[in-house]
C-alpha cells in the first residue's frame, strides 16, 4: 500500500474508538485499515491513529475534509503519514534493577 493512502490522525479524544474513526473517515472513501494506537501497558488510547484508504485520492479528500475539524470535542490533525522509520533498539533498563538490588542489600544490612 502506498504511503500516499495512509493518514496520521492526531489530537483524538482518549475516548475515541476504532469504530468511531472508521465510521467518520468513511465519509471520504473506503477505509481499508484503521489502527488506533494504544499504550502497551495501560491499553488506553494514545490519542492518535493511522487510517488507510484504497486510493491516494480518497486520502487527500479526507485530509481536506477533516484536518482542523472538530471530532468528539477535539480539533483533529489529519496529514498524509510519513514513511515508517526504522527506530533504533531501545537500551534495556537492567541498570535500574541492579541499583534496586543494591538498595535491598543495604536495607537488609541496616535491619540485620
Amino acid at each position: 500500500m502506498s504511503n500516499a493512502c495512509r493518514l496520521f490522525v492526531g489530537n483524538l479524544s482518549y475516548r475515541s474508538l476504532e469504530s468511531d474513526l472508521q465510521d467518520y473517515f468513511a465519509q471520504a472513501g473506503v477505509v481499508t485499515t484503521c489502527n488506533l494506537m494504544l499504550d502497551k501497558f495501560t491499553g488506553k488510547s494514545r490519542g492518535f491513529a493511522f487510517i488507510e484508504y484504497g486510493s491516494s485520492e480518497e486520502a487527500n479528500k479526507a485530509v481536506e475534509m477533516f484536518h482542523n475539524k472538530d471530532f468528539q470535542g477535539r480539533t483533529l490533525t489529519v496529514n498524509i503519514a510519513r514513511p515508517r522509520e526504522d527506530r533504533p533498539e531501545r537500551p534495556s533498563r537492567g541498570g535500574d534493577r541492579e541499583r534496586g538490588h543494591e538498595r535491598d542489600q543495604d536495607r537488609d544490612r541496616a535491619q540485620g
